[in-house]
């Protein structure tokens, strides 16, 4: 997602992304731009925030669910026991269970990308730390991972709704709002839902403007500057 940063760095004096647009014309503009491809682009945007990343008051991270989801499934793992596992499978997770699953993991078996644990349950998973950490799948409650409502995670995760966000060392968040494919108005739904969390969720001590640049790009595409509204 870093080279969300470049293209916008790219496309500050130069190019048709440049001039701010407000979203609807700037998802437009962005199709138009889009060469034709033997797949199906992903459409990210960055945002530029106002923040002072090296202070833990104002770090951002977090996940929500995008209202017309990204448009890429998940493999999902739940850790959980008993009835919930059932039904953590029933709501799409590939596989669901305790110390069986664990001791698959410890095998090697990493063929998922997002594993969901039950708090209950996360003493034991955590001598997987090692192994998942460095690959990002350790579940975390700062990302909603670990939750006592893992059915409702799963379903999230397995249907591709759910994203996950981290501000870089610049202060930048950069996330999937969805396909080149899908249609202008669900494109600009979820990525009026995105700007409206990140709103909601300003640190108390980040001071000035806080959005201060909003850019949207393709995989193969230069970016577009947003005019977001106050």
């Amino acid at each position: 997602m870093r080279g969300t940063t470049r293209k916008m760095k790219a496309q500050r004096d130069r190019g048709p992304g440049v001039e701010p647009r407000p979203v609807p014309e700037a998802i437009e503009t962005l199709k138009a731009m889009a060469e034709p491809r033997k797949f199906d682009q992903t459409v990210e945007l960055a945002l530029h925030l106002g923040i002072d990343p090296k202070q833990a008051d104002q770090a951002l991270r977090g996940s929500m669910s995008l209202p017309k989801g990204t448009g890429k499934t998940k493999r999902v793992i739940a850790f959980c026991e008993g009835e919930i596992a059932e039904q953590a499978k029933q709501a799409g997770a590939i596989e669901a269970g305790g110390d069986e699953l664990i001791a698959k993991i410890e095998g090697g078996w990493l063929e998922f990308d997002v594993a969901i644990a039950h708090p209950q349950i996360m003493r034991k998973v955590g001598k997987l730390g090692r192994t998942l950490g460095t690959r990002g799948l350790m579940p975390s409650p700062k990302n909603g991972t670990v939750t006592p409502e893992v059915v409702e995670a799963v379903r999230k995760n397995a249907s591709g709704s759910e994203v996950f966000y981290r501000n870089d060392d610049g202060g930048n968040l950069h996330v999937v709002v969805g396909k080149l494919s899908f249609s202008a108005d669900d494109l600009r739904e979820n990525i009026e839902a995105f700007v409206a969390h990140v709103r909601r969720i300003k640190p108390p001590a980040a001071k000035g403007q806080y959005i201060k640049r909003a850019c949207i790009a393709a995989t193969m595409s230069p970016s577009v500057t947003l005019a977001l509204s106050a």
